[in-house]
């Protein structure tokens, strides 16, 4: 099983109108892909720096060819979605896991 999470920080300003959109838009269009068995939310409760809140969203994949498949056909697309929407307004960074 593959692990792909992404981790955001976004400023307070843009928690609410973040929240609502990645739960009602972002995160169902990710799974609407059709690569993904199953998505988590979480909300990081310690950070290192104090600025903004920090969350996990965490998709599981089968194998590493779906996570292929959804880096080249989907992920430019729902980036540039998010970025342009929160642009300045957040920090993301992208991890791959998988199960051992």
């Amino acid at each position: 099983m593959i692990l792909y999470n992404v981790t955001v920080n976004i400023e307070p300003d843009a928690l609410d109108e973040w929240l609502d959109w990645m739960k009602t838009v972002h995160i169902p269009d990710v799974m609407a892909t059709g690569l993904f068995i199953e998505h988590r939310f979480f909300k990081v409760m310690s950070t290192e720096h104090g600025e903004g809140h920090t969350y996990s969203i965490q998709y599981f994949l089968k194998s590493m060819g779906e996570f292929e498949t959804y880096k080249i056909h989907h992920a430019p697309r729902l980036q540039k979605e998010h970025s342009d929407r929160f642009a300045n307004r957040y920090v993301a960074f992208r991890t791959i896991l998988e199960s051992a």
